[in-house]
């Protein structure tokens, strides 16, 4: 993943509408130009966080000045500017919404799956996400350079304006009281898959229309989220083949 360091470069990479991943800032940074570069960070809302020197030191040996950026290896997408042009198209949406899921190559087994069954963006949030870098476009085998892929601040706000929008808001739970198969996939939703370890965020859980699992007839008690996220995006494509 390419980088940009320096505390005047990286203010004009922002400047100038360069695509950024995340920006890494050293604890304690002070200054009259650092203030203003985290007034554009804030104003653009890109994904920062502040670490230790050392972290700087280990991803750059240059003069970083305490501020590192990772270059996005794609363009990010809105879902406000998606969804009204599936609807214009008579195309029924299909969307997936990863929350919190952090590995990249998890990242990229459902991008791949995603793009080969029709699913038309790809929603994660802007922080507590996966780096999309180079692994997970290799993982995904280059479907995150054909899927949209949203890059939101507020998961929750963004669920909210696909149910104010008409999707069916379906969620992957262990606390489901719906077999997968039951609701009904040939309409507009959005399919939210959480992380392993945290699952959904209990705030999606209660905007979600329904709550579905996978049965475990083994003795393992869940499957990995790209598995999951695979069986039920084929759920969606035979309902909607079967119609």
């Amino acid at each position: 993943m390419k980088k940009i360091y320096g505390i005047r470069p990286v203010a004009e990479a922002l400047e100038s509408g360069k695509q950024i991943e995340k920006i890494f800032l050293k604890k304690g940074l002070q200054g009259q130009q650092f203030r203003e570069l985290f007034t554009l960070i804030r104003q653009q809302r890109i994904p920062f966080q502040f670490v230790p020197a050392e972290k700087l030191n280990r991803l750059s040996s240059g003069n970083h000045q305490g501020v590192i950026a990772l270059l996005s290896v794609i363009e990010y997408q809105s879902p406000e500017a998606i969804l009204p042009g599936l609807f214009e198209k008579g195309e029924m949406p299909f969307i997936m919404v990863l929350d919190r899921i952090t590995d990249v190559r998890n990242m990229g087994a459902i991008a791949r799956t995603a793009e080969a069954a029709g699913c038309h963006a790809l929603v994660i949030p802007g922080k507590s996400g996966a780096l999309i870098n180079e692994d997970a476009v290799k993982t995904s085998a280059g479907a995150l350079m054909h899927l949209p892929v949203c890059r939101v601040e507020n998961l929750a706000g963004t669920i909210r304006f696909f149910k104010d929008s008409g999707l069916k808001i379906i969620s992957a739970t262990e606390k489901g009281t719906e077999d997968f198969h039951q609701p009904d996939m040939t309409i507009p939703l959005a399919l939210v898959m959480g992380s392993e370890d945290n699952g959904i965020d209990a705030q999606i859980l209660k905007l979600s229309d329904h709550l579905v699992s996978i049965p475990m007839h083994g003795k393992v008690e869940s499957l990995n989220v790209s598995v999951a996220a695979g069986i039920l995006m084929y759920e969606v494509v035979r309902q909607r083949n079967s119609e």
